[in-house]
């Protein structure tokens, strides 16, 4: 089956929210096996929610439109459905009650903009939406379906989950899916895609390798969107001949971040970390602290940004500062040790670095970062060459840095 996402929202195409909502409605129909074949975006017009919706549902088999489902003028999206599905608004008590028991809940009284929300399309198949006051609507035409949902992520998510995935697996018959991913990290794209090039000539025709390159890391993907048993054989042996390959650049085989990866694996040493962070601000402990469970093994941070923070907290050598400055091999090892003494930790990282636009010299240009990943028998360190831009040098730094500790703590 095809599927296509549609967006709608000013606010997208002008750059003041990001279209999140569309990777993850993707993820979750790939997940069951459906290819999103389309994404558009397209702003609060009739005009052009009339002409996406038809162009989209004449190709695909299911369109997920979000967006434009609110209670003020400009939410206009419930309107033109009605048009483009020749029918008419009518009210739903449904709809009212969950209205109602939502905006009771926090004691905020019904309006009238709240009561038109109520009014949903006549034609269309009503899904409550436990999670905010506008229901989701699926309607069919000439054997393909839409469903409308609002665009507020944690309603969409729960229509998605609630509704449309087990609509989407009681109407159609759908192939079965194989990702199998390997997060990379030491490797440019273009070094990666030469040492796999003979083995991607190789590979049978129904299967395909992708790659997904971010800041320091790149996501490998093989994937088959027809698998069948008896494919997993050849799917072992070009799995086996990647890691031949490549096999010390694979962080993982896993699709996980780096820093869940950690997680697990901390965890299922029963050792506990912490970070000493300069430049990166506090970056890598945030990411560290976004995983559930961290309280089992992250202790704490320390954001040493000045000097004196890290002399009087982490016991860095005054002398070694003056001497060698604060990016440098000298200080950055001594603020891990220092870390894994105060916190008393496991495991330790630190990083010291200049993240620009200013701040550096002929030495030491602006992008030069180093970076220590540390643990009472044994420290480990090494100095990265970034580029002039200050948040792209403190998102490398972060995970260069993770990668670092991944190597690390699986004793590589």
């Amino acid at each position: 089956m095809k599927a296509a996402l549609l967006t709608i929202g000013d606010e997208i195409l002008i750059g003041q929210i990001v279209d999140t909502n569309s990777a993850w409605i993707s993820k979750k129909l790939n997940e069951i096996g459906v290819k999103v074949e389309k994404i558009l975006s397209i702003g609060d017009t009739a005009e052009e929610i009339k002409w996406a919706v038809n162009f989209l549902m004449s190709e695909n088999d299911i369109v997920v439109v979000t967006g434009g489902l609110g209670p003020t003028k400009d939410d206009i999206t419930k309107t033109v459905l009605c048009e483009i599905f020749d029918t008419k608004l009518v009210f739903n008590q449904q709809a009212l009650d969950n209205i109602n028991e939502l905006l009771g809940k926090r004691n905020v009284p019904i309006n009238k903009n709240n009561f038109n929300q109520a009014m949903v399309p006549e034609a269309a198949t009503i899904f409550n939406n436990k999670r905010g006051t506008a229901p989701a609507m699926l309607f069919e035409k000439n054997n393909s379906y839409l469903i409308s949902m609002p665009g507020v992520p944690c309603e969409m998510q729960y229509i998605t989950e609630t509704y449309l995935v087990p609509f989407v697996k009681e109407k159609f018959r759908i192939n079965n899916v194989f990702h199998k991913t390997l997060l990379c990290s030491g490797i440019a794209e273009s070094v990666l895609a030469e040492m796999l090039e003979d083995l991607e000539d190789s590979m049978p025709n129904y299967m395909k390798l992708a790659y997904l390159p971010a800041l320091g890391f790149i996501r490998l993907r093989l994937s088959i969107y027809d698998y069948k048993p008896e494919y997993q054989g050849a799917v072992d042996k070009v799995l086996e001949e990647i890691r031949k390959l490549i096999g010390n650049k694979i962080l993982a085989e896993e699709d996980l971040k780096p820093e869940i990866i950690i997680g697990n694996i901390l965890k299922s040493q029963n050792k506990t970390i912490c970070t000493a962070e300069s430049c990166t601000g506090g970056r890598i402990a945030s990411l560290l602290t976004s995983v559930p469970g961290s309280s089992q093994y992250f202790y704490g941070s320390v954001v040493s940004y000045d000097n004196s923070v890290k002399r009087n907290l982490l016991g860095v050598s005054s002398e070694d500062l003056e001497s060698y400055g604060a990016v440098s091999q000298q200080v950055v090892e001594q603020m891990a040790k220092g870390a894994l003494e105060l916190l008393k930790t496991d495991y330790a990282v630190s990083v010291s670095g200049i993240a620009g636009p200013d701040g550096g010299t002929s030495e030491k240009p602006v992008g030069t970062v180093w970076i220590a990943v540390a643990s009472k028998e044994k420290i480990l360190s090494k100095k990265v060459q970034f580029f002039n831009d200050r948040e792209i040098n403190i998102r490398r730094a972060t995970n260069t840095a993770l990668a670092m500790m991944i190597h690390f703590i699986k004793g590589e």
